[in-house]
């Protein structure tokens, strides 16, 4: 089991602070805008494409993160994560240009001196903004040669992205999205974290809605032409419940056990949903 009961606290409040407020409506994007977060979102594609042939055992997180760094910055991109403050904006910023998540860390994983070893999983998620307009998706990559059992953890991740990606339709709900993951999730015995979900994006990182990755069908906020926003269900292999630890990011399992992430970006379109980060 990670951390303690003042780390518990100290998640459970920073969550309560983005609940207290009323949700606001999201905000609509126009063909051409949602052209521009294409952009940016085959820009964050070609990262994980720079990723996935870097990510070996041996490997220090730290060296990914200056990968990634140069590679956006030399497209004329800019990294979004470094420097981010979260809410509220006391929050120590952000010290990485991607989240690098290890093994039983759920998200929001600091990239650092760690070296990845034979059998690791890691989530790296990667923002950033072209133009004036974000970017935003996750890949959890194995290292290696990984056990069958972190294997199906993460097909079984990969696939309840895709069911929620499927389940997008305009004239559809928020909570047919949620009902998607989880159902897949549950299915083969694994949890699904509620306390972190996706987001709309556009020129801002984060902008309404909000996207639970649990639901029912029919529930939850319409889904129209316009709308764009991330799918990131983050799927655990144990309890759902997540662990804030001490350096004020990382958010882990508290049973230690594994976790993945699969994140797109996606707009809703009148012929469906259509994947802005792939």
């Amino acid at each position: 089991m990670r951390g303690m009961n003042t780390e518990r606290r100290g998640l459970r409040r920073l969550i309560q602070r983005r609940r207290m407020s009323a949700p606001a409506p999201p905000i609509l994007k126009t063909p051409a805008e949602i052209e521009s977060l294409r952009r940016s979102g085959h820009l964050v594609a070609e990262a994980f494409t720079l990723l996935g042939k870097a990510i070996a055992p041996g490997m220090r997180l730290i060296d990914l993160d200056a990968q990634v760094r140069d590679f956006i910055v030399g497209r004329g991109a800019e990294p979004l994560y470094l420097g981010y403050r979260g809410s509220p904006p006391t929050h120590p910023p952000f010290p990485g240009v991607i989240c690098a998540s290890v093994n039983d860390e759920i998200c929001h994983g600091i990239p650092d001196e760690r070296v990845l070893a034979d059998g690791d999983i890691v989530g790296i998620d990667i923002g950033l903004k072209l133009d004036g307009w974000c970017g935003d998706s996750c890949v959890t990559f194995p290292v290696g040669t990984i056990t069958p059992r972190a294997q199906q953890l993460l097909d079984v991740a990969k696939t309840c992205l895709e069911l929620g990606i499927r389940a997008a339709q305009p004239g559809k709900h928020l909570g047919d999205i949620g009902h998607a993951v989880q159902r897949h999730a549950e299915r083969h015995g694994y949890s699904v974290v509620t306390e972190w979900g996706g987001h709309g994006l556009g020129r801002s990182l984060h902008e309404p809605p909000s996207v639970g990755h649990t639901g029912r069908p029919g529930a939850g906020l319409p889904l129209v032409e316009g709308m764009v926003f991330t799918i990131e269900p983050m799927i655990n292999e144990g309890s759902p419940t997540c662990v804030l630890t001490p350096d004020g990011w990382t958010v882990v399992t508290e049973d230690g056990g594994l976790s993945a992430q699969f994140e797109h970006t996606v707009a809703i379109t009148a012929h469906g949903p259509r994947i802005l980060s792939a």
